[in-house]
């Protein structure tokens, strides 16, 4: 491997440079004396981890549907092949509605399943950027916990607008939040005086 040097111009006059002329095949990139690990030299802005996070919400519910499909299917082939005898109650509940109550429990558990996988699978597919997505989750929590309305001045006429923030999802619902965060005390300080 050779390494000429090489005069080239810029705008504040000559440099040497070297330049190799063949690159050997090791498979590994070479590391210049500068180089930090690639989320030191990234930053995640607001609309794109917004983005990110909505992304994140659409895959949960994407990998609920089936999940939920998937308990109701184990539910209706478990309980459904089991021989029932219709005298005989199951802790005092006739036995075709325990065994529907059972299948239709499979379903809700398919049902809260669902997002717990789809963030798994979601986490697997979006490593690299994890680190930069969870000091933004932090960062975001904290602008929620220190904008949010007290719960405790709630009415039947005045619920709490999105307590957790979990509908933001862009700059624009963010804001729109924290206009229905700010209506809503005014109309609990209103309703007190």
């Amino acid at each position: 491997m050779t390494t000429p040097l090489m005069l080239r111009s810029c705008g504040r006059g000559m440099h040497f440079t070297a330049r190799k002329t063949k690159q050997r095949s090791t498979g590994m990139r070479p590391m210049s004396i500068d180089s930090q690990p690639p989320s030191a030299k990234q930053n995640l802005t607001w609309p794109k981890y917004l983005d990110i996070r909505r992304q994140k919400r659409r895959w949960e519910t994407a990998v609920t549907i089936p999940c939920t499909l998937l308990g109701l299917a184990g539910g209706v082939t478990y309980f459904g092949s089991l021989e029932t005898d219709a005298t005989k109650l199951i802790m005092g509940i006739d036995p075709m509605f325990f065994y529907g109550g059972c299948t239709v429990a499979c379903m809700g558990l398919g049902y809260l399943i669902g997002p717990v996988v789809g963030s798994a699978c979601w986490r697997l597919t979006h490593r690299r950027t994890m680190g930069l997505i969870e000091e933004k989750d932090r960062e975001f929590h904290k602008r929620i916990v220190k904008n949010r309305v007290d719960p405790t001045a709630q009415s039947a006429t005045n619920p709490v607008p999105d307590y957790h923030g979990e509908k933001v999802g862009s700059l624009h619902q963010y804001r729109q939040w924290l206009r229905d965060q700010a209506k809503f005390r005014r109309k609990a300080q209103f309703d007190e005086q």
